[in-house]
């Protein structure tokens, strides 16, 4: 629907152990079908404003703004403005894309 997807790291952009990196363009009109991912996800806003539906209820985010889906949240991106939107996503590799020995549980947490 009017999106195209840049992999800046990680998947078949490059080698990367826990995370990848993404940006979008979705033209006026454009955006994504509600699903969702194991993963969580954070999306920020770099240009343009973003509004993103849940089954919660929706959100518009504006330049520099940011979000978190969570796992298995389900969401729909939409540009409902008439000028294209920049989007940076960055969400965990799928586990069994991990580097050996980066297993969520053994990720130091503060």
């Amino acid at each position: 629907m009017d999106m195209r997807c840049l992999r800046l790291r990680g998947q078949e952009a490059d080698q990367t152990d826990l995370i990848w990196l993404g940006m979008s363009h979705i033209l006026p009109g454009g955006g994504t079908a509600l699903g969702g991912s194991l993963e969580e996800k954070f999306y920020v806003v770099l240009e343009g404003e973003l509004t993103i539906r849940t089954e919660d209820g929706e959100e518009t985010l504006g330049k520099w703004d940011s979000c978190r889906l969570a796992p298995n949240e389900k969401r729909a991106l939409e540009n409902r403005t008439n000028r294209p939107v920049t989007v940076l996503l960055a969400m965990p590799l799928p586990a069994a894309m991990r580097a050996p020995g980066t297993a969520e549980e053994e990720i130091p947490r503060k």
